[in-house]
């Protein structure tokens, strides 16, 4: 379920109401009269089945809502109540399908900004995974996965690309780009300095390395990988269900890829460091192919069971 917390003007609050108490999946209306002071209006709250959320969120801005007044949405991780439970069964579809198209754009937009913070984490990760590429230390590499803030932008652009929003589209690849190049000549100088400490050489560099050659080494399998991990990473992104985030960012090999193409040219290794130029390319590619596409498919799917559950 979700909770709506609506400020309304004085003026629209009938038309408001009607709408909310049409709505199939709506219940727990609550209206406070000339409550909110800015701006000025009434406090309408109520909650709303998830897979009615998305609609209704688009006939509050028809209406103007979001520039007349204020529209705020909260998950509710738990409601006990009977009323609750009919309004989920009465509104089409199931909750854990349903996209909310307002929140994924804002989310997106929020989590591919470039910032100090996402430039901080990106570098970081590469960093570390630096550190696994040189000591062929499978487990630091995994961090270094996890700890990357990549995925935002990279999600950033597949709602840009559905929704068509060039703003966001723009936004996101800045993000990426800039965030990457800033990462890497961070950690080219990093290693510079872990080498002059004797702590980086490139004798480890050049080894076998089987914990880790896999990221200079991009094949089929690294494709594969990055399409299932982009289709995995839009659904945990648009579901209810968002656990499997994490999962996403330890399957592709941005990151450690980024991480080794900086160690190899601090030290010249220009070959090497193409090909993990090539993984890195082949994983944002896979990544936003396989999200645009799942989207395309999950705004389809939804927009035709939408129009089935109007004609019934």
């Amino acid at each position: 379920m979700l909770h709506l917390r609506l400020i309304v003007p004085a003026d629209r609050t009938d038309e408001v109401l009607r709408l909310l108490e049409t709505t199939v999946g709506t219940t727990h209306l609550v209206v406070l009269s000339g409550a909110a002071r800015d701006p000025r209006g009434d406090v309408v709250l109520c909650d709303v089945a998830r897979e009615a959320g998305d609609g209704l969120l688009a006939e509050l801005r028809a209406l103007e809502l979001d520039r007349t007044g204020s529209i705020a949405i909260e998950n509710i991780d738990l409601s006990l109540s009977l009323r609750a439970d009919r309004a989920e069964d009465e509104a089409p579809g199931e909750g854990a399908d349903a996209v909310l198209w307002e929140s994924l754009t804002d989310a997106t937009h929020e989590e591919s900004t470039l910032s100090a913070t996402y430039l901080a984490f990106l570098t970081v990760a590469t960093m570390i995974a630096a550190c696994g590429v040189v000591l062929d230390n499978a487990i630091l590499i995994v961090g270094a996965m996890a700890v990357g803030p990549e995925f935002g932008p990279l999600a950033g652009i597949c709602t840009a690309l559905v929704q068509r929003a060039p703003r966001l589209a723009w936004r996101s690849t800045q993000a990426l780009l800039v965030g990457f190049a800033v990462a890497m000549v961070v950690t080219v100088g990093f290693s510079l300095f872990m080498d002059a400490v004797g702590l980086f050489d490139v004798e480890a560099l050049e080894a076998e390395r089987p914990n880790t050659n896999f990221i200079y080494r991009p094949d089929w399998f690294s494709f594969v990988v990055a399409v299932l991990a982009g289709i995995a990473g839009v659904l945990s992104l648009t579901s209810a269900k968002s656990g499997a985030l994490v999962g996403v960012a330890i399957s592709v090999t941005t990151v450690p890829a980024a991480a080794n193409a900086a160690v190899a040219l601090s030290y010249q290794e220009y070959g090497q460091a193409w090909h993990s130029m090539e993984q890195l390319l082949l994983n944002l590619v896979g990544i936003i192919v396989a999200g645009s596409l799942t989207l395309a498919v999950q705004k389809l799917l939804w927009a035709r069971h939408e129009t089935s559950a109007a004609r019934r």
